[in-house]
């Protein structure tokens, strides 16, 4: 068994050798703008993941992923030549989710900041219902200390000096 730094730096590797070999050895032309974006190697080094992004339309992506499985043959080949690990791992490729992850978030808060400035346009201008401070102040104390009441609720009497 290996151990987790040589499966991560054998995938570091095979990133570069892949994104190396699309840009100077592949000549397909449905291949587009395809970047090398991430790749995993299992623990066994047996099997890699490829994760790439293509720039384009649905039909750009779809092209591009045909040329990706029709090289995966010299791209092996390549990543086992510049390696040298005794058994070159099978290349599996995968489109990135995270472009798609990123628009969509970005999407969102789009339409958040669209709501806070109609909240701000609507919040202009308006008054509050009650009083504008509704929380009790040190004066407000004072006064209900004079009319009888403590600052515990108990009703109590202001008679002056106790007599003896």
């Amino acid at each position: 068994m290996t151990d987790n730094a040589r499966a991560r730096k054998l995938a570091d590797r095979i990133q570069v050798v892949v994104a190396e070999t699309l840009d100077r050895r592949i000549k397909d032309p449905r291949l587009g703008f395809v970047t090398i974006t991430d790749a995993r190697v299992t623990g066994d080094l047996r099997e890699a993941t490829v994760f790439y992004t293509v720039y384009g339309d649905d039909e750009e992506r779809a092209a591009s992923a045909a040329a990706l499985e029709s090289a995966k043959g010299v791209l092996r080949t390549e990543v086992g030549r510049q390696t040298g690990v005794r058994f070159t791992p099978s290349l599996a490729f995968v489109p990135d989710a995270l472009p798609d992850n990123a628009r969509t978030i970005e999407d969102l808060l789009d339409k958040a900041r669209a709501k806070d400035a109609e909240v701000r346009q609507v919040s202009t201008g308006a008054q509050y219902a009650g009083d504008a401070d509704p929380y009790r102040k040190p004066e407000d104390e004072d006064e209900d200390d004079e009319t009888g009441t403590g600052t515990d609720g108990s009703s109590e009497k202001n008679e002056g000096p106790a007599s003896a």
